[in-house]
C-alpha cells in the first residue's frame, strides 16, 4: 500500500513530529511505502522514505498553507496513493491525526468578532471544516478525549469517524536498570549537589507551556528552598522573553533554557520534578514520559494527559481557574517533602509496568492500513 503523510513542518524534537515518525515507521515496517509532503524538513530522512519539500513561499502563513495544499494535490493527482494521512488540518485527507485543539472553539471563546472577519480566520476555519464537517469523509485519529465534544459541538461530526488512540510513549523513556548511575552522571555534568533540586520543563512553545508561570513560582520559593533549586527548560522556541523575565525576577543564575535535544531521558532521570503549568495542552506526552521514568509531575489539569498523573498518584494537578499564588505554594510543598516525591516516583514506575500507554503507533497503523477510511 502506498501511503502519503502530510505535515507542515518536521523537526526531530516536536511531539506531533515524533508521533508522525512513529506511525510512519510502523506502517513502513508492515511493508507499506511512505511518501511525505512537507514545507520544512529538519533532520535525517529515514531509509525508504520519499520526502518532498514544497517549493512554495508566501508573506502570510495561511497563504503559504493554501499554496502547499494545491501543490500536494497536484502531485497526488499525478501519482495517486491509497491513503493520505495529515498531521495538520487541511482538505483532501483520508485520516487526520488530531494533535491540535479545536480552532473554531478558540475563535469563538477567546477572540473578538473582528478576528473572525480576517482572512486568517477564514482559512483555518475552512481547513478545520474540511476535516470535521458533517459531510466530510476524513477519519479522525483522536489522542485526547477532551477535544472531541468541541468538534462535535461546532461541526456535528458523526461519532463513528472518531477513533481514540492510546498514548504512544517511547519505551526508551522508561527508567532503565542503571537509572541511578545515569542520574549521578547527569547531576555531576550539570554541577548539581546531592541536596540540590532540579525542575525541568520540556516542550516547544514556552508561552503555551507556561514557562512564565514556572519562573514566577521559582522566584516565590521560600529563601532556603529557592537557593537549592534550579530550572532547566528545553524546547524549540525563542528564549529571549523568558531570559529577560528571569533576569527581572533575579533568578537568572538558577535558570537555563536549552534548545530541543535527543537526550531527554537523561533529564527525566536526573531531575527532581517535571513542572508543566501549561495554559492549554491537547495531550502532554512528556507527562507520561516523566511518570515512566519515575519523575514526579506538577501539571495544570487542562492538559489532556493530566488525568494519568492523578490516576497513577504520581504527582499533583494545578486546578483551574489558575492562581499563581496557589501554584507557588504547591511547588514549594512538593519540593520541601522528599518522602512525597519518592512516593510519587514509585507510583509512576508501578504505573509504567501495567498501563497501556505505549501502543499508539501500532493502533494508528492498524486503522490506516486496515482501510477503514
Amino acid at each position: 500500500m502506498q501511503l502519503a503523510f502530510v505535515l507542515y513542518k518536521y523537526f526531530p524534537f516536536g511531539g506531533l513530529q515524533r508521533d508522525f515518525m512513529r506511525i510512519a515507521q510502523e506502517c513502513q515496517a508492515r511493508g507499506h511505502t511512505v511518501r511525505v509532503y512537507t514545507l520544512i524538513w529538519e533532520g535525517d530522512v529515514p531509509p525508504g522514505f520519499e520526502v518532498l519539500v514544497a517549493p512554495v513561499k508566501a508573506l502570510f502563513n495561511h497563504k503559504r498553507n493554501e499554496k502547499f495544499t494545491a501543490w500536494v494535490q497536484r502531485d497526488l493527482a499525478q501519482r495517486p496513493v491509497d491513503q493520505v494521512i495529515g498531521f495538520n488540518k487541511m482538505p483532501g485527507l483520508d485520516w487526520y491525526y488530531a494533535a491540535d485543539p479545536c480552532f473554531e472553539d478558540k475563535a469563538q471563546t477567546l477572540r473578538g468578532g473582528l478576528y473572525r472577519k480576517w482572512g486568517r480566520y477564514k482559512h483555518f476555519a475552512d481547513y478545520e471544516r474540511a476535516v470535521f464537517g458533517r459531510e466530510a469523509r476524513t477519519q479522525v485519529l483522536m489522542i485526547s478525549q477532551l477535544q472531541q465534544p468541541l468538534f462535535v459541538k461546532h461541526y456535528q461530526t458523526p461519532a463513528e469517524r472518531f477513533h481514540l488512540l492510546p498514548p504512544g510513549i517511547a519505551l526508551d523513556r522508561r527508567a532503565p536498570t542503571n537509572a541511578a548511575e545515569i542520574r549521578a552522571e547527569f547531576r555531576a555534568e550539570f554541577n548539581l549537589a546531592d541536596d540540590d533540586l532540579l525542575l525541568v520543563q520540556i516542550g516547544s512553545g514556552f508561552k503555551t507551556k507556561g514557562l512564565d508561570r514556572s519562573l514566577k513560582a521559582l522566584d516565590a520559593l521560600p529563601k532556603t528552598l529557592k537557593k537549592r533549586t534550579r530550572l532547566i527548560a528545553i524546547g524549540q522556541d525563542d528564549p529571549k522573553p523568558f531570559l529577560l523575565q528571569a533576569k527581572a525576577l533575579g533568578v537568572s543564575e538558577q535558570v537555563q533554557i536549552l534548545k530541543g535535544r535527543s537526550d531527554i531521558p537523561r533529564f527525566l532521570l536526573g531531575a527532581d520534578l517535571l513542572i508543566h503549568p501549561a495554559y492549554n495542552e491537547n495531550t502532554g506526552t512528556v507527562l507520561l514520559e516523566a511518570l515512566v521514568a519515575g519523575l514526579p509531575v506538577l501539571v495544570t489539569n487542562v492538559c489532556g494527559y493530566a488525568h494519568y498523573v492523578a490516576e497513577a498518584e504520581a504527582g499533583e494537578l494545578i486546578v483551574m481557574p489558575f492562581q499563581q499564588k496557589a501554584m507557588n505554594a504547591q511547588l514549594a510543598a512538593v519540593l520541601a517533602d522528599d518522602q512525597r516525591r519518592a512516593r510519587y516516583a514509585d507510583n509512576g514506575l508501578r504505573f509504567a509496568e501495567q498501563a497501556d500507554i505505549y501502543s499508539m503507533a501500532q493502533h494508528a497503523a492498524d486503522l490506516i492500513v486496515g482501510g477503514a477510511a
